[in-house]
C-alpha cells in the first residue's frame, strides 16, 4: 500500500461537510491508497455517512468508531495503529483537497528522495474547488536535506500537518504520535515530528482547501481551549526534553513554548474570551516564569514578538493587575472604535 489517509471525524455530517471531504479523497488521481476514518464519538449521523461510503467504496475506505471522545489527537493515533501505507497523510473532515493533491506530493517525494513533503493551502468559505486566499505553509529555505539549521527552522515554524505526507517508517521507528484529549495537538506534534525527518520538500501550490465556518476550532476563544494550548505547550516541552533535544535546540524550543503556552494564549484570551479572569492571567504568568524565567531574552522572542506584546508582557511581569486593566482597556477602546468605524 502506497498511502494511508487518516481522517478524524466528529459531528461533521451537517451541510454535507463530511461527504464533500470524503468525495475529494475518493476521487484522488492515485490508485494505491487507503482511507481510514475514525469517528470520535460523534453525536450526529457521521457514522451513517461513513457506513454509506464504506459500503460504496469498500476497496478504498474503512472506518473505526470511538465509544468516547479522544479529540483529534486520539482519533489520529487510532488511525495510525491500523495504517498500512508506505506514506501517511492526515486531513480534517471539514476540509478537502485537490484531485491531484497526493499525486503531486508523492511525485515530489520520488523525485527528491524526501521523507516529508508539504504544500500550501487556501481559505474558502463554501464548498468549491476555486482557489481562495492562498496561505504559504513552510518556506523554501526550510526545504532540502535537513541539517541543524533547517531543523531549527522547522521547530520554529513546523507548519500545518494536514498539508503534508510523512514516510510511515520514520513514524514507527521513533514512536511518534499525538497528544490526546486536547485541541491544538498539532502544535505539539508538528515540531517534535519534524526533528526526526531527514529531507523535507514542498510543492508550491495551494492544493488543500481549509474550510472557514463558525464551528472551526480557531473561531472562538474559551478558557478551556486556552488551557488546551497550555497543555500542548507543556507536552511539547516534555517530549523534546525526554527525547534529548532540549539542549541542542534550546533557543528554538524555549521560543515555541513561550509562543504556544504563553504569548498566543495570553493575547487570544484577552482579545477573545467573553468571560475573563485575572486569576487565569496570573496562572499563565506563573507557568512561563517557572519553565523559562529568562524567556524575554530569547533571540527569537526579541526578533518576532510584536512590539506591543513585548511592552504589555513587560507590564505583566511588573504587575498582573496593571496589565489586566491596561490591556483590557486597550481592547475595549479598539472595540468601540471598530463599532464606530473610526
Amino acid at each position: 500500500m502506497k498511502l494511508s489517509i487518516i481522517v478524524p471525524v466528529y459531528n461533521m455530517a451537517a451541510g454535507g461537510k463530511l461527504a464533500f471531504c470524503l468525495d475529494s479523497l475518493i476521487n484522488q488521481t492515485i490508485s494505491d491508497y487507503e482511507i481510514i476514518c475514525v469517528d470520535d464519538a460523534s453525536a450526529d449521523n457521521s457514522v451513517e455517512v461513513l457506513e454509506q461510503y464504506s459500503l460504496e467504496y469498500p476497496e478504498k475506505l474503512r472506518y473505526v468508531v470511538h465509544e468516547r471522545n479522544k479529540r483529534q489527537g486520539g482519533a489520529k493515533n487510532t488511525g495510525l495503529k491500523s495504517a498500512t501505507g508506505e506514506w501517511v497523510g492526515f486531513i480534517d473532515s471539514d476540509d478537502w483537497i485537490a484531485p491531484d493533491f497526493y499525486e503531486k506530493l508523492l511525485k515530489k517525494a520520488e523525485e527528491t528522495g524526501a521523507d516529508m513533503v508539504g504544500c500550501d493551502y487556501n481559505l474558502v468559505h463554501e464548498h468549491t474547488f476555486e482557489v481562495g486566499e492562498t496561505i504559504q505553509n513552510n518556506t523554501s529555505d526550510q526545504a532540502g536535506v535537513l541539517d541543524e539549521e533547517r531543523h531549527k527552522a522547522l521547530i520554529m515554524r513546523s507548519g500545518s500537518m494536514v498539508i503534508k505526507i510523512y514516510k510511515h517508517q520514520v513514524i514507527k521507528d521513533n514512536h511518534l504520535d499525538f497528544p490526546e484529549g486536547i485541541f491544538y495537538e498539532d502544535n505539539c506534534a508538528g515540531p517534535v515530528w519534524s526533528v526526526y525527518f531527514k529531507h523535507f520538500e514542498k510543492v508550491n501550490e495551494p492544493l488543500y482547501y481549509y474550510y472557514q465556518h463558525d464551528t472551526s476550532t480557531v473561531h472562538y476563544v474559551t478558557e478551556e481551549k486556552c488551557r488546551d494550548r497550555m497543555i500542548a505547550g507543556e507536552k511539547l516541552l516534555v517530549e523534546m526534553d525526554q527525547r534529548g533535544f532540549l539542549e541542542q535546540y534550546h533557543q528554538e524550543i524555549e521560543y515555541r513554548f513561550t509562543e504556544l503556552y504563553f504569548e498566543n494564549t495570553l493575547f487570544s484570551y484577552m482579545l477573545g474570551a467573553r468571560k475573563k479572569r485575572i486569576g487565569f492571567v496570573e496562572e499563565l504568568k506563573a507557568g512561563i516564569q517557572k519553565a523559562f524565567p529568562e524567556f524575554r531574552k530569547n533571540k527569537y522572542f526579541q526578533q518576532y514578538a510584536e512590539q506591543e506584546h513585548k511592552e504589555m508582557i513587560d507590564l505583566l511581569m511588573q504587575s498582573t493587575r496593571k496589565f489586566y486593566y491596561v490591556y483590557g482597556l486597550k481592547v475595549w477602546v479598539r472595540g468601540v472604535r471598530k463599532k464606530l468605524g473610526v
